[in-house]
């Protein structure tokens, strides 16, 4: 699966919140400055070509809409993550940010009790 830019990301952001939007609709949900219309509709373009977007016409405009759901593209974005910056290892990863932003007891007891559930 591809990456995405930021630009791209925060687009379906907007897309997968919303679930179908035009240009406009994106365009709203952005924050201040706004992009230009042109802008929006060339990265939405940019998305469709990559396959993480489709569209459907009504009227002289389309209505667009996510071929992934954001939770795929989460784990797959975590496993690159995990596989480039920690040699894969989840184990690595966890450590490095318990490490490196000072995760308290707590939260630690919190993560793992999601994890059980997860697991049962």
């Amino acid at each position: 699966m591809k990456q995405l830019t930021k630009a791209e990301e925060e687009i379906m952001q907007v897309l997968w919140q919303l679930e179908k939007a035009n240009v406009k609709d994106v365009i709203n949900q952005l924050p201040e400055p706004k992009p230009a219309y042109n802008t929006v509709s060339t990265i939405i373009r940019i998305l469709e070509n990559k396959g993480f977007v489709d569209y459907k016409k009504q009227g002289k405009g389309h209505i667009y809409f996510p071929l992934l759901k954001k939770q795929e593209y989460s784990n797959q974005s975590i496993n690159n993550l995990v596989d480039n910056y920690f040699q894969g290892s989840f184990k690595s990863m966890v450590s490095f940010f318990v490490k490196k932003n000072d995760v308290d007891l707590k939260d630690m007891e919190a993560i793992l009790k999601e994890i059980n559930k997860t697991n049962q």
